[in-house]
């Protein structure tokens, strides 16, 4: 005896025709195809931000200093973070809200694609930005010590500013986590 249930979430099952409107709104969703291959170009630009960089860090690393050396690794960093979070949100962003990639057994596919949805995909973002502001934040104080002497770019209240501002991002990421946990149905 056949389950009614395994029967309507096989993925062999015939794709039920749709209303006029219902199908044009539910098409709507590949408008955002464009958006999701905008970010794969920026993904390059960053892509070549990374080897310009290195190229420098390499080039001139016998006359960089041990804290502009450190510096460089760190905007290095940076930008290998952001690149991760551009592809959580094209590859997680795209299978949540566009159409399903059609990864399953794939040796590649990134294991947390597998439980994406939209409230993990906002947890893993926050913690991303979360990442790249810590990034930022250390830059920041490694070059604080250079403030008040010439050439600095930056100041104390500049320094206080992004520490008030990173202590955000650490509060709304718990807020968005803790939403999100209680948002969830207990199975």
């Amino acid at each position: 005896m056949s389950d009614p249930k395994s029967s309507q979430t096989s993925p062999a099952a015939a794709p039920v025709a749709l209303r006029p409107l219902p199908a044009l709104i539910f098409s709507s969703r590949w408008l955002q195809l464009p958006l999701y291959l905008g970010l794969i170009i920026a993904q390059c630009v960053y892509v070549f931000l990374f080897i310009k960089e290195l190229i420098h860090l390499v080039t001139h690393a016998h006359t960089f200093s041990e804290l502009q050396i450190m510096l460089v690794v760190l905007g290095l960093i940076d930008v290998v973070m952001i690149s991760n979070l551009l592809v959580m949100v094209i590859v997680g962003g795209y299978e949540t809200f566009v159409s399903r990639l059609g990864l399953q057994g794939h040796p590649d596919q990134p294991e947390w694609l597998s439980h994406v949805n939209a409230g993990i995909l906002k947890i893993k973002l926050a913690m991303a930005i979360i990442g790249i502001s810590s990034i930022h934040l250390l830059r920041t104080f490694i070059e604080a010590s250079k403030i008040g002497q010439p050439g600095s770019s930056i100041s104390s209240e500049a320094v206080m500013w992004q520490t008030i501002i990173h202590t955000i991002f650490i509060l709304s990421a718990i807020g968005i986590a803790y939403v999100d946990k209680l948002t969830q149905v207990k199975h």
